[in-house]
Order: C-alpha cells, then structure tokens, then sequence
C-alpha cells in the first residue's frame, strides 16, 4: 500500500474517531441540559433538605453508566493469568471490519488519564478516550473450541459489531 493511501486511511480514522467523541460529547451535554432544570420559586425546606441525596443518587448513576463490568469468567482467567499489579488495558483504535476495533494487552503500568474498574482482586484499564466508547459495557473470557479470547459485550455505544466480536460501529 503506497504512502499516500496509507495517510488518507489514517486521517480517514482520525476524523471518525473526532466525530465519534464530538458526538459522544454532545449526547452528554444534551443530557444534562435535559435533566437540570432550573429552580423556579423556592422549594420548602422539607424538599430543600431532599436534594442532596437525589443529587448523590444522580451522580452515582452517571459513574454506574461509565462502569465496565466483569464478568464472573473474565474475573476467573484474569485472576490465572495476571500478576499482582497488573491490569488488562483496553483500548478502541480505529480499524477493523466495522470502523473501530478493541485491543487488549497486560500492563501494568498506569497514566493519570487511566480509569481502573476492579473486582475480586483483578482489574482492567481503559483510558479516557477508550473509555467513551466503553462505557456501560461488560467485559468477557469466552473458551470455545477454536479460540479462547476476552471480549467487550453489552456495548451501549455500539449500533453494531462483527460476528467475531472485535470490532464495531459507533451510534452517531
């Protein structure tokens, strides 16, 4: 493949990629303006002292939203086969059959933009851009007969995906 075609195909990623987060962006700023309302007379003090706890109730459904979940196969093999410290890293890269493509790797290693979801022990890593594409998601080890591979399930941000489960198409 000439250079050329190579740069198109990579500033073609690129520019998916921008649109995919300016999108994801804007659905959350959409959400919010939707969901806060401003106050229009004073409440009563009995409503008053209600709200924090509504606000905590919001906030933690918003970080549930972002969650990635483990399941029970995956905690099960991660605890096999990582040492202490040592995280499985997703990431979302441009590419595949669908536009977009998981990639796992060990690391442990980990930046100020990483998000770590633990459980029983063992944990994966997704940076902040991966994590847009990510959240909401659920994690998996499938064994079959012709491969054994981690797999990302249950993507809310996923219109649709391969039929081997590496790669998928982003809602716009």
């Amino acid at each position: 493949m000439s250079p050329v075609v190579q740069a198109m195909i990579s500033a073609s990623k690129s520019k998916v990629l921008s649109l995919a987060r300016a999108s994801a962006l804007v659905g959350n700023i959409a959400a919010r303006q939707r969901f806060h309302r401003p106050l229009r007379s004073p409440q009563p003090i009995s409503t008053v002292s209600l709200r924090p706890f509504s606000d905590t109730t919001s906030q933690q459904r918003s970080l549930l939203d972002e969650n990635v979940v483990l399941t029970e196969s995956c905690v099960k093999r991660l605890a096999e086969i990582t040492e202490k410290g040592e995280y499985l890293r997703i990431r979302v890269e441009g590419g595949g059959c669908s536009g977009f493509q998981y990639k796992f790797s060990f690391d442990s290693n980990r930046t100020e933009d990483d998000r770590v979801f633990e459980q029983d022990g063992v944990g994966i890593v997704v940076d902040l851009d991966s994590l847009e594409f990510v959240r909401g998601s659920m994690v998996d080890y499938s064994q079959e007969l012709i491969r054994a591979t981690f797999q990302v399930l249950k993507n809310p941000q996923a219109d649709h995906g391969c039929s081997c489960g590496s790669s998928f198409s982003v809602k716009l």
